[in-house]
């Protein structure tokens, strides 16, 4: 069973900046595309940003331009740098496999922006 261990979440005011940090344990990590979701009370989990194996990303349309993936597969880890954070970002953020999604999610790290 892979465990998914999110971090770095907390309480920003709005235009902060915060970097999330997840560990997969998973032997396989370097042949996963993964990504971040985030999911607020009463609404699905929604993918937010991707990055593939050969490291190539892609945004949902209101976090681009203020939201980096990244990753560094010698640590089986993949990170979330927002920047110009808003109060919709307010969230508990995922980090998962692309395409097909481990079960079961990790606990997730909550993001608050709020002043």
């Amino acid at each position: 069973q892979v465990q998914l261990v999110e971090s770095g979440g907390g309480l920003v005011q709005p235009g902060g900046s915060l970097r999330l940090s997840c560990v997969a344990s998973t032997s396989i990590f370097s042949l996963l595309g993964m990504g971040w979701y985030r999911q607020t009370p009463g609404k699905q989990r929604e993918l937010v940003a991707a990055i593939t194996v050969g490291g190539s990303t892609n945004y949902e349309d209101s976090v681009k331009g203020r939201f980096t993936i990244s990753r560094d597969n010698t640590k089986n880890t993949v990170y979330l740098q927002m920047n110009s954070l808003k109060p919709d970002d307010t969230a508990v953020y995922y980090c998962n496999a692309a395409l097909k999604n481990f079960t079961p999610w990790g606990q997730g790290t909550q993001v608050i922006v709020s002043s």
